[in-house]
């Protein structure tokens, strides 16, 4: 039985990453694609691996240098692979990936991550400081991608997806059914410390849709301890904002993030991602989250048992939440016993299970 898997792009680490690399560990024999690959920015997990690429592997460095630069060609690369000898191919994507082309033989199932940001519901965002020419140009661009990426969706025979509310954007955007198998997470690589600390823990890239200036202005207002974890473009904006009961420590590695997610009071957790795997990691830890109740988080988080959710994305709302969970009790190990339930044996048992049942079908 030939099995491909593919995936969008590698050219950092993160989720949908952690997705194909479970998939490859799933399927070692099987044969690897994506449309452009950055092995100076991926950890040494994917040095050993053999992973073909498309034609925008060729590009000079400076257009590759920004995946953006290049949205308007991954359909072309993924159209080009040929898949004529393959009896499954699994696509991990949330954009182009879902549109190769297969013969009457071959089975293609779409680990859809989401329907792609940029050209459907999200799209305004990506636009609303540019220009009125560039407004334009990315309009008349998107809607013929649109076109594409819609048509695309129905290439696939088989759609799974990483969460209910993902789910239904699917069915709304493409009219297809799918079937939710949750993404891998690595849980024992975070575990219950001894200490409880005194600070409120941020894990994030600094993007303006993570909303971690709610963090930042929540507990500055209400002189609460918090770390801040990461790096992005919005540093320099949410550094002006903080008070000096706010640290930022920047990028670390593996080991330090582990420490201070083991000893943190809770995870602030205020944007809206598809899944979220750092309140999983985190909870793994026996550690609580609090989080804008909106997106993947409903289907991690239980309200008042391994966090706290709240309803509006504003600072008060954070705010009220903190507030709230203060006058809380929670036991890490039921957090922690919830959390393992989206560990990465989970999703490559089940990954398997669903590509066995195609292939017997």
């Amino acid at each position: 039985m030939r099995i491909a898997v593919i995936h969008d792009r590698l050219t950092d680490m993160g989720g949908l990453e952690a997705v194909f690399y479970a998939s490859m560990e799933v399927f070692p024999n099987a044969s690897f694609y994506v449309s452009v690959i950055d092995y100076k920015r991926l950890p040494k997990i994917f040095a050993n691996k053999s992973i073909q690429t498309s034609f925008l592997q060729k590009l000079p460095n400076f257009l590759k240098k920004n995946h953006r630069n290049l949205f308007p060609f991954y359909p072309i690369a993924f159209e080009s692979f040929d898949f004529s000898e393959f009896d499954v191919v699994l696509s991990n994507t949330v954009f182009a990936g879902k549109g190769i082309i297969t013969g009457p033989n071959t089975k293609h199932i779409c680990y859809c991550c989401t329907p792609t940001r940029y050209l459907w519901e999200y799209r305004h965002d990506y636009t609303k400081n540019s220009g009125t020419i560039k407004k334009v140009v990315y309009s008349i661009l998107c809607h013929f991608l649109r076109i594409w990426d819609f048509n695309a969706a129905q290439r696939v025979d088989h759609f799974i997806t990483l969460s209910i509310p993902v789910q239904a954007r699917i069915k709304k955007t493409y009219r297809r059914d799918s079937t939710v198998i949750y993404p891998p997470v690595r849980c024992n690589e975070f575990l219950p410390g001894e200490i409880d600390g005194d600070y409120y823990l941020v894990l994030s890239r600094f993007v303006e849709y993570k909303r971690v200036d709610l963090a930042v202005q929540a507990c500055s207002e209400l002189g609460k301890k918090l770390i801040v974890i990461g790096d992005g473009c919005e540093e320099k904006k949410l550094k002006k904002l903080a008070n000096s009961n706010v640290e930022f420590l920047g990028r670390l590695s593996i080991e330090q993030v582990k420490k201070y997610v083991a000893d943190c009071k809770a995870l602030l957790f205020p944007g809206e991602e598809d899944f979220g795997i750092v309140p999983v990691e985190v909870m793994s830890a026996g550690r609580p989250v609090i989080a804008y109740g909106k997106g993947g988080v409903l289907d991690t988080v239980v309200d008042g048992e391994t966090g706290v959710l709240f309803g509006e994305q504003t600072v008060e709302g954070l705010k009220g939440a903190i507030e709230k969970f203060e006058g809380m009790k929670f036991d890490k190990k039921i957090i922690r016993e919830h959390a393992l339930k989206f560990d990465e044996s989970v999703f490559k048992e089940k990954i398997k299970e669903f590509v066995d049942n195609v292939i017997c079908n």
